[in-house]
């Protein structure tokens, strides 16, 4: 079963980011993709502070790294960058931890304003660790997004359509980087 790691940039609990990201983790999961998700947020701060590349708390995150196939990575957008939170956390990582991964790309903020932040702060960061095939970012304003009181989330019709056309072509590139994998070790 092909593995995909869902990354929660978010410092708070619940959050329109991390309510984004279930829905896009359930969608994945009945297209028979294993999705384990990870919140930023649960790893200890005084570890992320100090930049504590031996911790105990990231054995689970980095070893989720390395057998997935495919990366999503959501955050919220204040002051037009990604959370600090996220960026201790792929301070962490090792140096090419996204070697061989298709990443996307999910963002929030309260205006559309920020929607070039992606751009500009954080896929550079993910090139740096060896991300190339990074998808077309889903960005979506707050109001675009409703949790619900059962904590269910409810789309805009049109933000929720681009996150499915998104997710299928995630789907996709993860599908034929593994078995592009799996060609190449059987020819070698």
């Amino acid at each position: 079963m092909t593995n995909i790691l869902a990354i929660a940039g978010s410092p708070s609990h619940p959050s329109r980011t991390y309510a984004i990201l279930e829905k896009a983790a359930k969608t994945l999961s009945q297209q028979e993709l294993n999705i384990d998700i990870i919140s930023v947020r649960d790893i200890p701060a005084e570890d992320l502070a100090y930049g504590r590349y031996d911790s105990a708390a990231l054995e689970k995150p980095k070893a989720l790294l390395e057998k997935a196939s495919g990366v999503i990575i959501a955050t919220p957008i204040y002051k037009a960058a990604y959370t600090g939170v996220l960026k201790a956390f792929l301070d962490l990582l090792p140096q090419k931890a996204l070697i061989g991964k298709v990443v996307l790309p999910i963002a929030t903020g309260g205006t559309i304003a920020h929607l070039l932040s992606v751009e500009y702060a954080l896929k550079p960061v993910l090139s740096e660790l060896g991300a190339r095939h990074i998808l077309s970012t889903v960005y979506a304003v707050d109001k675009q997004i409703q949790i619900q009181p059962d904590g269910s989330v409810q789309l805009d019709e049109e933000i929720d359509q681009r996150l499915q056309d998104v997710l299928k072509e995630f789907a996709q590139a993860v599908n034929y980087s593994q078995n592009a994998a799996k060609e190449f070790a059987h020819a070698g």
